[in-house]
């Protein structure tokens, strides 16, 4: 039996964490106060393509997303008035919650953010 449960909860490992559908939730932004922020993903295999939610209220692509069981990994590329902003993300799926980290290129600090499903 214990057998029977540790292959079980292998071979659901390995298909990797369920992140297809809509995640939501709050960053800190640079007036201190919380900022909603909401991403679209599509999880196939290691495979995770999907959008964010733009500051500017417009859907950005992410790239080279990548799903290594509940490990989390993809890049945002922001585009103000000619200049671009590279945004990397990691993170973990943690029961409910997608626990993030998100750092600019070039940038010394990591912010953290805390998701949660919302819908598919």
């Amino acid at each position: 039996m214990r057998f029977l449960v540790a292959a079980l909860a292998f071979t659901l490992s390995a298909f990797g964490a369920d992140l297809t559908g809509k995640w939501k939730g709050s960053m800190p932004g640079r007036d201190g106060n919380a900022r909603e922020i909401s991403f679209q993903f599509k999880a196939d295999g290691a495979k995770l393509t999907g959008s964010m939610m733009g500051p500017m209220g417009n859907e950005v692509e992410i790239s080279e997303g990548k799903v290594d069981g509940q490990d989390v990994s993809f890049k945002v590329v922001l585009e103000f008035n000619g200049n671009t902003m590279s945004l990397n993300y990691t993170g973990k799926l943690e029961g409910d919650d997608l626990k993030l980290k998100m750092q600019r290129e070039g940038a010394p600090r990591a912010m953290e953010m805390m998701l949660k499903k919302s819908g598919s």
